[in-house]
This record gives C-alpha cells, structure tokens and sequence, in this order.
C-alpha cells in the first residue's frame, strides 16, 4: 500500500508492507513538474491501495488524487477519530485535531511508554500522550522560520539576511534573529517539557518528527537529559497503524 502524508509544503510518500515501511520519498508540491514527479513514483506499483493524509489546502490535494486516480490507484483519506488502536484522543470533537497530530499519536503509541510528540514541521506541535493511551492534550506554536520571517515583516530593519542560527551570542543582526528564533522552539519545547513531568508524575520520552527535528534533537538531548527519538517519517508511521499495517 502507498502511504502519503500531504503537507503544507511537502509531500511524503513510502511503500508500506507488514514488514514496515520502505524508503520515504518528499517532494515539495510548489514545484512545477511535481505532478509528474509523483506520478513516476507511484508507476513503481500501479493499481494498488492507498492511504492519504492532508493538512494541505484542498486544491493540493485534488491534485495529488487525480494523480493517483490516473494510475488506478483508489486512495483512502485518513481522519481523526475519537479512538483508534489504543489512543484516547483529550478534543472533544475530533475534527478539531490536525490529521498529522492525531497519526503522530498513533505512531507513538505503536512504540509503547508515555511520549511527548514534537513535529517541527510548517507549525511547531506539540502533543502529550500517556502510557495507557491516553491524550492529554497539546500545543501548536509557530516554527522557526515563521518565526524569522514574522520578525523581520514587522520590522524591517531587522532583514539583513538569513543568519547563523547555531551561534551561543550573535555579534550581527543576521544571526542574533536566527539564533533568537531558534531558541524560541526549543524553549518552547523545554516549557512543554517541564509541564508534562508535572502531569504525568515523571518524565516521559520525546518523539520528534518534521523537517527540521534532527536540528534540534541533540540540544533537547542535553538540555532535558530525556530519551529522545526522531522519526522521518513520523506521520507515514501514524498511516501505517491508521491502515492496519502496523
């Protein structure tokens, strides 16, 4: 079965078996030959199911279906649900939860142990899932470079260009955004962090996914001293357990 996890900026894409998924493939849907890109890949195994999740507007996703539907391929959309293999989602109404969120659950519940699930993807999100299953709820922030680029629009004296966002103490404008920026997630993780000890009575492992997760592993490892474990396709995951494969 194809599993596809449509984003705001990219789609991922992975052949899954019971065995696991295979090499994750991304493409970014702005581009001009995406369409035919995707329809290449997909012509690997024709005629074949398919699971789609979107958080992408709806004309990026008829897009990818009518591709889909070229090859014969009849895809089946995922959505939140209240329950679903072993998570007990804290919204009451389902609908209000983002589909990646609620496959990141799943994804983490798949692994067993209490998670807080971080996907630093177009958002930064942030979801608290207990060993029995259970949702506690989550957080959405803003991600990094909204974060630059929101900051610089509303005062432009600040654009000098894209920074050094690795730097201890800048000593240029470029960098003190970038390094400022990317404190900004992390500390908004670390907050989350602290919150989900107190919650939960003790720690529990973190889960990143999303494009810029491996940035961001090593400084959460030493900082918060916690197991941390990166996904690439964390969403693609969730699909597989959502369709059954996992």
């Amino acid at each position: 079965m194809w599993l596809l996890d449509l984003g705001n900026t990219r789609l991922k894409l992975a052949w899954a078996e019971a065995a696991g998924l295979g090499p994750v493939s991304a493409l970014a849907h702005g581009e001009p030959d995406f369409e035919a890109r995707l329809a290449r890949l997909l012509a690997s195994r024709p005629a074949t199911p398919a699971c789609i999740a979107s958080v992408a507007p709806a004309g990026v996703r008829l897009r990818v279906e009518a591709v889909l539907q070229s090859l014969g391929i009849v895809p089946r959309r995922a959505e939140t649900r209240a329950e679903c293999a072993g998570v007990r989602i804290a919204y009451a109404d389902p609908a209000r939860l983002g589909v990646d969120r609620f496959l990141g659950l799943l994804a983490a519940r798949r692994r067993g142990g209490d998670w807080l699930v971080a996907s630093f993807g177009s958002a930064l999100t942030l979801d608290l899932l207990d060993a029995r299953g259970r949702h506690r709820g989550g957080l959405i922030g803003i991600a990094e470079q909204h974060q630059r680029a929101a900051l610089v629009e509303r005062f432009p004296a600040l654009q000098r260009g894209f920074g050094e966002s690795s730097v201890a103490w800048a000593t240029d404008t470029a960098d003190a955004v970038a390094a400022g920026a990317r404190r900004q997630a992390l500390g908004f993780v670390m907050a989350a962090w602290d919150d989900a000890c107190a919650e939960l009575g003790h720690p529990p492992r973190l889960l990143l996914g999303g494009g810029d997760a491996l940035r961001h592993a090593d400084a959460l490892r030493r900082r918060l001293g916690a197991e941390v474990a990166l996904s690439e396709g964390l969403v693609l995951e969730g699909l597989a357990v959502f369709a059954g494969l996992a």
